[in-house]
């Protein structure tokens, strides 16, 4: 099996090392390069008090120089922000500087909110994903190829390098996502940590029908990304995971977005749950891999079973970077050991 990280530079209060957290993003990249894992990804976040990654190409660039082997990328450039042209300047750069070690995943969400989405594109108008498929077009085609005869930047040279190239991936969440991913030759980063429900085997089919359809040669790549939490055991692992799955509850439920709180203040808010917020924190917790190494992989396993991938993405918040660094090791020694 293969790991990948998700980082979003999470700010956790309750950390002994109060270094900034991207400073501790460069931390746990190497030591999760040295525990195996194959990839590790940077999240783009806009106007947040709890995220301070809004720069995935600059850290990609500091922690594949801190770095050897590991692959770093961008989970993932919200590519609505940015004209394809500059992404493909950025990541080609990258590609040249470290070869065979960059990943470029997109994605259609704003990663933040209308206000961030407006001062990015200021003085010009925001697009909210209305001209992605145009858009994650074109950036494939300024690095590998593709435009028409008639394209009006056909002649625009990227890099003079043209032989280096970053891996290229789409994240989705629904069938819409992927079938686009495989229409375009994407590979596929399906991110089950964004909703507790919905998401059906089905939503592969759909991508790789696509990729077969459009023609693309080889084999597509397809990533499941899962959030979750592992400890020594299965009750300390809820006692941290649930300072993610609580402030997600009351982002969802309430529209109430604030930064992680402590697992105890967690666990006392749960205790004031409406019916309704029980639901979706127990489909939360269900969705999510939480528990002790060999709880964890057997859940891992079940999704490779199902999802029919050996790639899987983890994504961890808690309330202090110790435990959060922590899970990812139990994580790796039980299953890359």
């Amino acid at each position: 099996m293969k790991l990948t990280v998700v980082d979003q530079s999470p700010i956790q209060l309750g950390s002994k090392d109060k270094r900034p957290a991207p400073q501790l993003s460069v931390e746990l990249a190497k030591n999760c390069e040295k525990w195996g894992y194959s990839r590790y990804w940077l999240a783009e976040h806009h106007n947040a008090n709890y995220f301070s990654g809004p720069s995935p190409e600059t850290l990609i660039s500091h922690i594949a120089s801190q770095t050897n082997t590991i692959r770093v990328g961008s989970g993932g450039v919200m590519l609505s922000h940015y004209s394809p042209y500059m992404v493909a300047e950025q990541f080609r750069l990258l590609a040249t500087l470290f070869p065979d070690r960059i990943d470029l995943g997109i994605g259609r969400a704003p990663g933040g909110d209308q206000l961030a989405s407006h001062a990015l594109s200021y003085p010009g108008n925001a697009t909210h994903g209305e001209v992605y498929s145009r858009q994650a077009f074109d950036l494939k085609s300024y690095l590998e190829g593709g435009f028409d005869d008639d394209h009006p930047f056909k002649d625009l040279i990227v890099s003079p390098y043209t032989d280096y190239n970053p891996e290229l991936w789409m994240l989705g969440t629904s069938g819409g996502s992927a079938e686009l991913a495989g229409y375009l030759g994407y590979n596929l980063s399906l991110g089950l940590f964004v909703a507790p429900t919905g998401q059906k085997y089905d939503i592969i089919e759909t991508y790789k029908n696509a990729y077969v359809q459009a023609g693309h040669k080889g084999e597509p790549k397809i990533m499941v990304a899962v959030g979750g939490a592992c400890a020594d055991t299965s009750e300390e692992a809820d006692y941290y995971a649930s300072s993610q799955l609580y402030k997600k509850t009351l982002a969802q439920t309430r529209g109430d977005d604030q930064p992680w709180v402590h697992p105890d203040e967690a666990q006392d808010g749960i205790k004031n749950f409406s019916p309704r917020e029980h639901r979706f924190y127990n489909l939360l917790k269900e969705s999510f891999v939480i528990g002790s190494p060999a709880d964890c992989e057997e859940k891992l396993n079940k999704l490779k079973t199902y999802w029919q991938t050996d790639e899987f993405a983890f994504l961890t918040v808690t309330h202090d970077f110790e435990s959060r660094q922590k899970s990812y090791q139990l994580i790796a020694e039980r299953m890359l050991g």
